[in-house]
């Protein structure tokens, strides 16, 4: 990523190979994105009566309550209990996604660099320079 690092550091640099890193950093994230889809996370209530299955996509897949630790709840904790479990199983999937984001070529430069890697030549740029 040489090229968005030369536009991060405000200095001149090739825009169509920049353009360039910036295509294959796009399809190395949609492959990262499609493989993360297929994956599958779950999770738990903190009681683990209610367990829960979600797409790397984030769609619910499977919904299980453990029939022993069912008696104990009333309709109002069992519904908690399916949205902690859910929302764990969701809280993994973003742990992955994360690895996943950490894994991308650049992704040391651009946390270097703050929120937007292109911010000081767009300044400069808008300022006339």
């Amino acid at each position: 990523m040489r090229e968005i690092d030369a536009f991060a550091e405000g200095r001149e640099g090739d825009l169509s190979g920049l353009l360039r890193e910036v295509n294959d950093w796009t399809n190395t994230l949609n492959g990262k994105m499609n493989d993360l889809a297929r994956e599958r996370m779950e999770g738990a209530d903190a009681d683990g009566v209610v367990r829960a299955r979600v797409s790397g996509a984030g769609r619910l897949l499977g919904l299980t309550i453990d029939s022993r630790g069912l008696r104990e709840l009333d309709h109002v904790q069992l519904a908690e209990a399916v949205k902690e479990a859910i929302g764990a199983a969701h809280a993994a999937m973003g742990d992955r996604l994360t690895e996943l984001m950490a894994d991308l070529p650049g992704a040391d430069a651009l946390a270097q660099a703050g929120d937007d890697p292109l911010a000081p030549h767009i300044a400069r740029v808008l300022r006339g320079g």
